[in-house]
């Protein structure tokens, strides 16, 4: 499956509104070596990065939520609101 870094980002925002909501920035980079997307998240001071497995891009790109970056949102958007 063919499709842009930018593609990837879009649609992950799309997937998990609550990105946009929290005004959260995404960056991404495929890591050719690990097959492996590399997406990190920040806001304000807060950064978090994981990775997203390229099958799972691939899922997330045909409108499969990927229940492990979910979570991971999840969890960032949890620790800079409790330090409010």
């Amino acid at each position: 499956m063919g499709y842009t870094n930018v593609a990837l980002k879009d649609k992950i925002r799309e997937m998990y509104p609550e990105i946009v909501r929290h005004d959260i920035s995404v960056s991404l980079d495929f890591d050719r070596a690990k097959k492996t997307y590399l997406v990190k998240f920040t806001k304000d001071n807060h950064e978090l990065t994981t990775h997203i497995e390229k099958k799972d891009a691939d899922e997330c790109m045909d409108g499969i939520k990927c229940v492990y970056l979910g979570i991971q949102i999840g969890q960032f958007i949890n620790n800079f609101e409790e330090r409010k």
